[in-house]
């Protein structure tokens, strides 16, 4: 039987642009409804960090470098004139407070503009007694903290050096003795819950398990939305914030030359919104382009490598055995260059080189240190263990002189503190998860006790770049400016405001977050 309900608004996903912009639009006085087409609510959001990059207009100059010309000005200057009004709305309509991540610098600090302090906010420990039945249909994070531990960004940081550090045993207290205080959520769990407490408090319904399978068109207007035999008409406009093509298989081997089985972006990301507003002639940018990062290809699944790169006593190497990259860079530019995206010379496969020192003292991929590593690992040729430098090459098939060669360099780097190849530890940022106790540099520290391992890595992404093209109020353009009418886009299913750059941590949810308050904005003209 068909049914069809009318709403002011109509979003299509709920992750934090989707419901940030049903959130603005229920307190500008329209009505709203979000539909999501999984059975749990928070997308992409819900896995993430939960951190957002939301400065004001004094990043202009920083965010020009970064997002390049490829961004129109209009849009990078909206992000910075409404993000901190978007930080401030959410804090006044939903349970949610933000508090500065300390010492977390921009990914580019030594850029004109940037930040060796940084500019990224979090979201503070969300009591799940504020999120009442929610909390149920809440999707699930990308991997959860051991023992229901509430780990910050913050804490992140510090349990990642393992024992290595006072502050790290002093955290992990901490964070032991807090699950008495009841359960809390944080990162992108209580971003995400916290916004659907807002929508709840406002009256938004969120409709879950209900996947958007067309979009109505009446004298060349979007007006509605359908789910099968359901439709929902929308007097003023259609957002659509569901998310990128990151699980979508043959738009990643067409855009992008990879498949999906890398990334670790929400399973209901298939790329609808974009599909959809492409067949209405929307213009698409940044199709080739990802929140890229060096991941392991688990068993169970990829591991997106944050800390592990930065931390002394490691080195990556590509199939000849010489190292190519500054390995505490950025995760982003580290993938473009494994891709070759700016020389045109892959960098794959790609191999994290450590030794037993490294193993002895720092978390690896969630096992604590000293800890033996999975069998399977082994098995699956993951990983690779050997008494000698020698012995590693021949396991992972690259040349042995070659491998002891770049070790040896290596090493001597080390010892005076700078990297001569590629500046590892030059950068604020490259530091940032570095280890205090290391000297000269937090970054750099030899490779000189067995067994050795090497780690396979690969381009994994967080979720897809690219998307339809959207100008500063967010409306879905067309290859030639014009604006197709109704629609509006937000979050992955837009092309980002990043352009191939990535300002700092939170550069994916806070622009999300502004633009899709700005599609709400502009719907209440």
């Amino acid at each position: 039987m068909k049914t069809e309900e009318e709403y002011d608004v109509v979003v299509v996903g709920s992750g934090a642009a989707g419901m940030t912009a049903a959130l603005a639009a229920a307190h500008h006085g329209l009505s709203a409804v979000v539909i999501e087409r999984e059975k749990v609510y928070g997308g992409s959001t819900a896995r993430s960090g939960g951190g957002l990059w939301l400065p004001g207009p004094e990043a202009s100059t920083y965010l020009k470098h970064v997002a390049g010309d490829e961004v129109a000005p209009a849009r990078r200057d909206a992000l910075l004139a409404y993000g901190p009004e978007v930080l401030a709305f959410v804090e006044k309509h939903t349970p949610l407070e933000f508090v500065r991540v300390p010492g977390y610098p921009d990914y580019h600090p030594e850029a004109p503009g940037g930040l060796a302090e940084g500019r990224t906010v979090e979201p503070r420990p969300l009591d799940v007694r504020r999120i009442g039945a929610d909390l149920e249909t809440l999707a699930p994070p990308y991997r959860a903290a051991p023992n229901g531990m509430a780990v910050t960004a913050v804490d992140y940081r510090w349990l990642s050096l393992g024992m290595r550090h006072p502050r790290s045993a002093l955290t992990a207290v901490r964070l032991a003795v807090s699950r008495f205080r009841g359960h809390r959520l944080t990162m992108g769990q209580a971003l995400a819950a916290g916004l659907r407490a807002g929508l709840r408090r406002a009256g938004v319904p969120v409709l879950m398990d209900t996947p958007m399978t067309g979009l109505d068109v009446e004298e060349g207007r979007v007006v509605a939305v359908r789910s099968g035999a359901r439709t929902w008409r929308a007097r003023r406009g259609v957002i659509l914030a569901s998310g990128g093509f990151e699980r979508n298989e043959r738009m990643r081997r067409e855009h992008q030359d990879l498949g999906t089985e890398w990334t670790v972006g929400a399973p209901g990301n298939t790329g609808d919104g974009i599909v959809m507003g492409d067949e209405l002639g929307a213009a698409l940018d940044l199709m080739d382009e990802a929140w890229w990062g060096p991941s392991l290809p688990l068993t169970g699944g990829p591991y997106f490598c944050l800390a592990e790169r930065n931390l002394p006593g490691s080195l990556m190497v590509d199939g000849s055995g010489r190292r190519f990259v500054n390995e505490s860079a950025p995760y982003v530019d580290v993938v473009h260059v494994m891709l070759g995206r700016r020389t045109g010379t892959p960098h794959l496969p790609s191999w994290l080189i450590t030794d037993r020192t490294y193993r002895d003292r720092y978390l690896f991929a969630g096992r604590a240190p000293r800890t033996p590593l999975p069998r399977r690992w082994f098995d699956a040729g993951v990983a690779h263990r050997a008494d000698t430098v020698e012995g590693l090459a021949a396991s992972i098939g690259v040349p042995a002189e070659e491998l002891r060669r770049t070790v040896g360099r290596f090493n001597g780097f080390a010892a005076s503190g700078r990297d001569d190849d590629f500046g590892r530890g030059d950068s604020a940022y490259d530091r940032y998860y570095g280890d205090p106790r290391q000297r000269p540099n937090p970054c750099l520290g030899p490779l000189l006790k067995p067994p050795f391992h090497a780690f396979a890595l690969v381009p994994g992404d967080l979720g897809t770049k690219g998307g339809l093209r959207t100008d500063e109020r967010a409306r879905v353009l067309r290859p030639d400016g014009t604006h197709v009418p109704g629609l509006y886009a937000a979050g992955n299913t837009s092309a980002s405001v990043m352009g191939r750059g990535y300002a700092g941590a939170g550069a994916t949810l806070g622009p999300a977050m502004t633009f899709g308050y700005l599609a709400a904005l502009d719907l209440t003209g």
